[in-house]
């Protein structure tokens, strides 16, 4: 067995619950994007001088130009054999309901879309009709842990998903 040596990175959602919706990123700006096409959260690598709080409030300050007034852990996944590369990922994903600044529209990874909540659960759907309609590309293993990122269970989740090439193989997870 190969030892784990991840990358540590931070995936959040900031929840607008007046309007029901979730800024995502629409990662549409370059071609030779790992993510192209895909809409995503927000956040990235964490750097070597920082936690990972820190890391995913300057991911959202550098990608949205946003101040965090508050932000919850919902919960950490390991993505294992991620993407082209077959990397490892560690990450912890946040959710945010308040904010200081205006939204940008785009960054250099592409444009940045308040999505209704509702498309979010539909593109989750286990009914494949009901994902197609709700014509929201997303990675397909984001379907198994974003509506534990929404719903109203207070405990974090913990969940491991490998991965080959850009498919899941499996999803479990515990809540804590």
């Amino acid at each position: 067995m190969r030892p784990f040596r991840p990358i540590v990175g931070t995936l959040g959602y900031l929840w607008d619950r007046a309007g029901d919706r979730v800024l995502m990123i629409h990662r549409n700006a370059r071609a030779n994007d790992d993510h192209f096409g895909k809409y995503n959260g927000l956040g990235g690598k964490v750097e070597p001088d920082e936690d990972v709080v820190s890391g995913f409030r300057r991911e959202i300050r550098e990608e949205a130009d946003l101040e965090l007034d508050e932000l919850r852990l919902r919960g950490t996944v390991t993505w294992t054999g991620f993407g082209p590369n077959g990397e490892d990922w560690l990450g912890f994903v946040f959710l945010s309901e308040a904010w200081t600044g205006e939204a940008l529209t785009g960054n250099e990874e592409g444009d940045l879309e308040w999505v209704d909540r509702a498309r979010i659960v539909a593109a989750c759907s286990p009914d494949p009709t009901e994902r197609a309609a709700a014509d929201l590309p997303l990675w397909e293993g984001d379907r198994y842990f974003l509506p534990l990122v929404f719903d109203e269970d207070p405990r974090a989740f913990h969940g491991t998903m490998p991965y080959e090439g850009d498919h899941p193989v499996s999803w479990s997870y515990e809540r804590l």
